[in-house]
């Protein structure tokens, strides 16, 4: 799962939240002078990338991308469960997705002297941007999908993608129906 998912899976916990984000800026178990209940959050991060991985639902999805995206299919998966997380987050929270985004967006404004200098530039750009409501719009995929091409060197254009996100929507969203509600009992959140 990408940002939103794993902000949301974090249960509105701070320290949560601030390791879920930096999580993928850091490498190893050398966290430096991190608190340790945002160390949880790094952890929590990882451990929901694995049960993600291994989750059948989520293998599945990989498939519809194989055609011309097989060795992205995974972050295409990722970004496009965030897609149909945000299109109906309202199913899955009692705050919309405007006020869930700005207050996440604050918590980790608020901590940025604990951000790694990755996490701190990527939060610039979400921020700038609005990702995480972004993600509820195709052209905000779109968007994300466009600017990732870019900043990976592969010469793919995931964008081009959205032509098989289109033709499979109804199937994903079964696929990711499944995974998201196993996710929320796996961590507690239902």
């Amino acid at each position: 799962m990408n940002y939103l998912a794993h902000a949301f899976l974090s249960n509105n916990q701070t320290p949560l939240l601030v390791g879920n984000f930096i999580a993928d800026h850091l490498r190893g178990n050398n966290f430096g002078d991190l608190p340790k209940d945002v160390i949880e959050g790094v952890y929590l991060h990882r451990k929901i990338d694995t049960f993600t991985d291994a989750h059948p639902e989520f293998k599945k999805a990989k498939r519809i991308f194989y055609d011309g995206f097989e060795k992205h299919s995974g972050i295409l998966v990722d970004i496009y469960f965030d897609h149909l997380l945000a299109k109906n987050f309202e199913a899955y929270s009692e705050l919309n997705l405007h006020d869930f985004s700005r207050n996440v967006y604050q918590v980790y404004s608020n901590h940025l002297n604990l951000l790694p200098q990755g996490s701190s530039r990527f939060l610039e750009y979400v921020v700038k941007n609005n990702i995480y409501h972004t993600y509820s719009k195709t052209i905000g995929i779109e968007t994300v999908l466009f600017h990732l091409s870019n900043r990976i060197k592969h010469q793919v254009q995931l964008h081009e993608s959205l032509l098989l996100f289109s033709r499979h929507e109804e199937q994903l969203q079964s696929y990711f129906s499944i995974f998201f509600k196993d996710a929320l009992h796996e961590f507690k959140l239902l």
